[in-house]
């Protein structure tokens, strides 16, 4: 594991402060695990499938029309005052995320194997009480019990379909959040999955975190610990190759005061790197950490959910 820290962009920029997704973020996650596939073996299989999930994801995006959608108005006086305009809590019961899951699991059907057959034929057969309550468990971060754990990051799927297709549609971005807000996505009120620094010409080292459900990026001061704040106690973890080099564009940002570890995805050194593809390949990163028992994970990746405390 390499102890090396990060460093701040150099120079006067004016990247923005909250970047919406755009309709390339699934089909670009899907190219990146494919990548992976191939660096990652001991991960191939699970990579593999996650590809077919995203991929589904992009098909679903692009190629279904909503049943539903928003006033154009609708969400004026939540950007207007500062307010998350796609709150979770408020919308989670009136967006019909219900149609892109079957949209979803119709576009994986001839895709995926035998072992993952079941999961899908589970969640055909569900009520939709029953997908409400996995979709809250989903929302809250809660990994549910061990019978529906398998179902949820399929249910993350198509919750992260209905909120990004939302979020690309707001009129423009809202305001960068502040104060106990700042780690929360200013767009739906989610935890990012990790967060990003960039090589885009207009935003070129700059730090983003990354929401877990919308996709939606919002920028965070590189060197500051996005859970406390702090900057007097980090350290950038990483995991070594046989060379004695990052085997991965992966750090975890671990803060000393806190005791939290949130991951930074480095497109300066590899531009497809991806905050939930990379975030996946990179589990052996968080199995180090847990096992040193120092730090603890803050990102939360609705595709990657193991278990309880």
């Amino acid at each position: 594991m390499n102890h090396s820290f990060g460093s701040a962009p150099s120079g006067i920029m004016e990247a923005p402060n909250v970047v919406l997704p755009n309709a390339k973020v699934f089909s670009k996650r899907a190219t990146r695990l494919r990548e992976l596939v191939q660096q990652v073996p001991p991960l191939d299989e699970f990579l593999a499938f996650m590809a077919r999930l995203v991929q589904a994801q992009h098909q679903v995006l692009i190629e279904r029309e909503p049943g539903w959608r928003p006033a154009e108005d609708a969400f004026d006086q939540a950007l207007k005052h500062g307010l998350p305009p796609l709150g979770f809590q408020a919308l989670r019961r009136d967006v019909p995320w219900h149609e892109d899951l079957l949209s979803m699991l119709d576009a994986m059907e001839l895709h995926i194997g035998e072992i993952q057959r079941p999961l899908l034929k589970r969640l055909r057969e569900s009520s939709r009480e029953q997908l409400d309550a996995l979709a809250d468990d989903v929302l809250e971060a809660r990994p549910g019990d061990e019978t529906s754990r398998p179902l949820l990051p399929l249910v993350a799927a198509a919750l992260q379909i209905s909120w990004m297709r939302l979020a690309m549609a707001l009129p423009r971005p809202p305001e960068k959040p502040v104060g106990e807000a700042k780690g929360l996505c200013p767009c739906c009120g989610s935890p990012p999955v990790a967060s990003v620094i960039h090589n885009e010409r207009h935003r070129a080292g700059v730090r983003y975190l990354h929401c877990s459900l919308c996709a939606t990026e919002w920028h965070l001061e590189r060197l500051k610990c996005s859970v406390c704040d702090s900057g007097a106690k980090l350290l950038y973890l990483t995991l070594d190759n046989e060379q004695g080099k990052p085997a991965m564009p992966v750090q975890a940002e671990s803060c000393g005061e806190c005791h939290s570890y949130l991951k930074v995805m480095l497109r300066e050194e590899h531009g497809r790197a991806d905050p939930v593809a990379d975030d996946i390949a990179s589990l052996a990163l968080d199995m180090l950490l847990a096992e040193q028992g120092e730090y603890g994970r803050s990102g939360y990746n609705p595709l990657l959910i193991v278990g309880g405390d």
